[in-house]
């Protein structure tokens, strides 16, 4: 880390994002190792990622708002 990456850290926090957003940002932004130890740490986060983004709109079926 350095300090813009630090500083950047704290613009984000001071924005009052969820974590499991944060977390999922994280996957989409990772580089191959990094994606691997988050796919470890948070595996049902990874699971529903894949889910949603092969999904319309990134909304399951359960969540449709047409049924």
């Amino acid at each position: 880390m350095n300090v813009y990456e630090y500083e950047v850290g704290k613009r984000i926090e001071a924005k009052g994002y969820p974590f499991y957003a944060l977390v999922q940002a994280a996957m989409r932004q990772a580089d191959t190792d990094n994606l691997i130890k988050l796919q470890n740490a948070w595996p049902h986060i990874w699971s529903e990622l894949q889910k949603r983004y092969h999904a319309p709109g990134g909304e399951l079926p359960h969540e449709r708002s047409d049924v």
